[in-house]
């Protein structure tokens, strides 16, 4: 005990010791990043602005502007020369699983998390060099990618994270195996182990499991409330856990300020999250009207996936239980866009991608897809504006600031575009050609243009 007490107090004067180096050393001067001539897609405006200047200073936007602006006089300003083109947010992804988007289901249940944690860094930078500058990640052992990002380790996304499904036995999130169940008192399974799901039944059970997740550093709680395509145990029309339990999850959520979102397709599963106070649905496609209703009523966010039978379905085998799930569940996607729009529900989008590197590729033309229902302008604020609101719905466990607008006092996740995708949404979808700058936090992650490096005013 005296042994671990030495440490502790010598780790706190090398604490302090650095501390005080760290105050006595000369402050490095600010970054600052003028974008010259671009038009401004701010997330929120149906229409392109007339030709403006963007200061960014440090990570946030400091100005938007008609004419020139001023930097801080000691300031490092770097210039881009937009030359007219689209300058806009950086693309927000409300339902993402970086942990598992870019290997197999065997690798991700399997696999030594070491491995696991390095191949999702991997796909987290690709995510980034598409243009998607943030995600809320509904999902997976993600608070170490996370902290690695956010600490400049390695490049990603702002992460919003949910931390472990949380699920019933035999619910959407219970990966074990048939011959693992039932599970002697206290055991739990590898991917408990890792905290890539938390199986808990009964209220109090729930409330554990759930503040588990809180302390970690979970921004929301992802909780499965129904029937899934990919999953062994659940036909598709189970409703999973019952009101107390919900409550017990949205009530632990809220001493925290924060909320619930849970896995629903179903009217009975989606109305009784509802009641108890759920304040987002993921998925829904198999949605009536008066559920949709509801919905509205309560204020609630649909967070919707443009499921449809194309290339950008995961491939499960003809026959099989989990394919004939599937086309249920997409037969219901034209329907509950059409009910989202009709009722004026809060929507967001997201692309719930896992386990498939050539799917998650096509997370920009996943949302160009939705074209099929919305106008240009409606799919790029849902992506930005929208989704950033939805993000925000984190209270004080929001751990950035304002994403998905430009304007000032918002972070500078920045994208420019050569062209304009109010006009052809298409563009999002190629990434690699037509996002030539790339922000994030006020960083330039690409930049295919030329650009001149000064002091000052940059003259």
């Amino acid at each position: 005990m005296r042994v671990f007490v030495n440490m502790v107090l010598r780790a706190v004067v090398v604490s302090g010791v650095a501390a005080v180096v760290s105050a006595q050393a000369p402050q490095a001067p600010p970054t600052a990043v003028i974008f010259e001539n671009v038009r401004v897609f701010d997330g929120r405006t149906n229409r392109l602005s007339a030709p403006s200047t963007v200061l960014v200073v440090g990570n946030v936007i400091r100005s938007v502007s008609a004419g020139a602006v001023t930097p801080p006089p000691e300031a490092r300003v770097t210039r881009v020369a937009g030359g007219g083109r689209t300058l806009m947010p950086g693309l927000i992804d409300a339902h993402t699983h970086m942990m598992f988007a870019g290997i197999p289901q065997a690798a991700g249940l399997t696999a030594d998390i070491g491995f696991i944690n390095i191949a999702a860094a991997k796909s987290a930078n690709e995510m980034l060099m598409r243009g998607f500058t943030s995600g809320r990640d509904l999902g997976g052992p993600i608070f170490g990618l996370k902290r690695a990002i956010d600490e400049g380790l390695t490049p990603g996304p702002r992460i919003w994270a949910s931390g472990a499904f949380v699920s019933q036995t035999g619910g959407h999130g219970d990966f074990r195996l048939p011959t693992e169940l039932p599970s002697p008192p206290g055991n739990h399974s590898y991917s408990e182990r890792m905290n890539m799901a938390a199986i808990a039944d009964g209220p109090d059970e729930v409330r554990r499991r759930v503040r588990e997740q809180l302390a970690l550093g979970a921004s929301q709680i992802k909780l499965m409330a129904g029937g899934g395509v990919s999953s062994a145990f659940d036909p598709l029309d189970v409703t999973q856990y019952g009101p107390d339990e919900l409550r017990a999850a949205v009530e632990s959520a809220a001493n925290w300020g924060t909320y619930v979102t849970v896995h629903a397709y179903t009217p009975r599963a989606v109305r009784q999250a509802l009641e108890a106070g759920v304040k987002c649905i993921d998925h829904g496609q198999l949605l009536d009207e008066a559920t949709a209703k509801l919905m509205a009523e309560k204020g609630a966010w649909w967070s919707l996936q443009p499921f449809l039978e194309d290339q950008d379905m995961v491939p499960f085998p003809e026959g099989s239980a989990s394919r004939a799930k599937q086309l249920e569940m997409i037969s219901g996607t034209d329907t509950a866009y059409k009910l989202a729009k009709q009722h004026g529900i809060r929507t967001a989008w997201g692309s719930d991608t896992l386990f498939d590197p050539k799917l998650a590729e096509r997370q920009g033309a996943q949302l160009a897809k939705l074209v099929r229902w919305y106008t240009p302008f409606e799919v790029l604020k849902m992506a930005t504006a929208d989704n950033g609101e939805l993000l925000a719905l984190s209270g004080p466990r929001n751990p950035y600031g304002k994403v998905g607008v430009v304007e000032d006092s918002a972070l500078a996740d920045l994208l420019l575009v050569d062209g304009d995708p109010l006009a052809d949404i298409s563009l999002v979808a190629d990434p690699a050609k037509n996002f030539v700058v790339i922000m994030k936090d006020g960083v330039i992650y690409k930049n295919a243009l030329e650009s001149r490096a000064g002091r000052g005013t940059g003259r």
